[in-house]
């Protein structure tokens, strides 16, 4: 299977239908009570490809470049940017669209939190400091642990400084929604993990057995791609709940009008 025959199986078609339903959804003008809707979606939507393909490509890059993983030279068109083909940047843009439209489906789903929201600056101070604690950690064993710990640290190391600023400015708004925000995030992990299981069985891509701790999931899956998927979809599903929710928004106005400063 070729790498876009991949993409065209499990994203492009996934998004077809999503595409579908949320156009039923616009027609029977369908609420996302406690969220934006409409276009702002598709904005935020748009926002978070251009931050997926920005922030990713580097990182993406020096995997390939260092051998991390690596992808079968028969299975691709050949068109590389960097070290990288194009097949993976356009996964990147797909992977980002279909979460993206997973959110808005199960945001005009999954009814408001009966209790009421408590704001809590000390509870994001902690959730970040919590944070901040695992990414020093990671961050040590990319530089200086074993080999075997490669590909698990640089994905915490490159991928917790992007939930840093979302934790500061939400973490109790993503507590609130956390239903929401938990079968946002699960689903598509869950999903785009077990469709990596086909990737690799047919040699689409390859990850490193050294750069790995060798933990796998039916003897092929490894710790560390389901992390990855995990962790993809934690940036999409904060994202789209931080900036979609009317809580957010209230918050982004107040601290606008204090001039930015402090913590909002």
């Amino acid at each position: 299977m070729t790498y876009f025959e991949f993409l065209l199986r499990f994203l492009v078609i996934p998004i077809i239908i999503f595409l579908v339903i949320t156009w039923w959804d616009n027609k029977n003008k369908r609420p996302t009570p406690g969220f934006q809707n409409g276009r702002a979606v598709w904005a935020a939507i748009f926002v978070h490809v251009l931050l997926a393909v920005t922030y990713t490509t580097p990182w993406d890059n020096y995997l390939v470049a260092t051998g991390v993983w690596y992808y079968n030279p028969d299975l691709v068109t050949g068109i590389v940017i960097g070290y990288v083909p194009i097949e993976e940047y356009t996964f990147f843009v797909l992977e980002t669209i279909l979460s993206g439209l997973w959110w808005w489906f199960l945001a005009r789903r999954i009814p408001e939190p009966a209790q009421p929201f408590q704001s809590s600056k000390n509870g994001r101070l902690i959730a970040f400091g919590v944070l901040l604690v695992i990414w020093f950690v990671f961050t040590y064993l990319f530089f200086f642990g074993g080999e075997e710990w490669t590909y698990l640290s640089i994905i915490l190391f490159w991928a917790l400084p992007a939930i840093f600023p979302q934790f500061l400015f939400g973490a109790d708004i993503l507590w609130h929604y956390r239903k929401l925000v938990f079968t946002a995030i699960f689903i598509p992990g869950l999903y785009l993990s077990l469709m990596d299981i086909i990737a690799l069985t047919d040699t689409t891509w390859s990850i490193s057995k050294e750069q790995t701790l060798g933990i796998l999931f039916f003897d092929i899956l490894p710790l560390e791609e389901v992390l990855f998927f995990f962790i993809t979809n934690v940036l999409i599903g904060f994202g789209l709940t931080l900036m979609l929710s009317t809580l957010g928004r209230k918050r982004f106005d107040d601290w606008k009008s204090n001039k930015f400063k402090g913590l909002p």
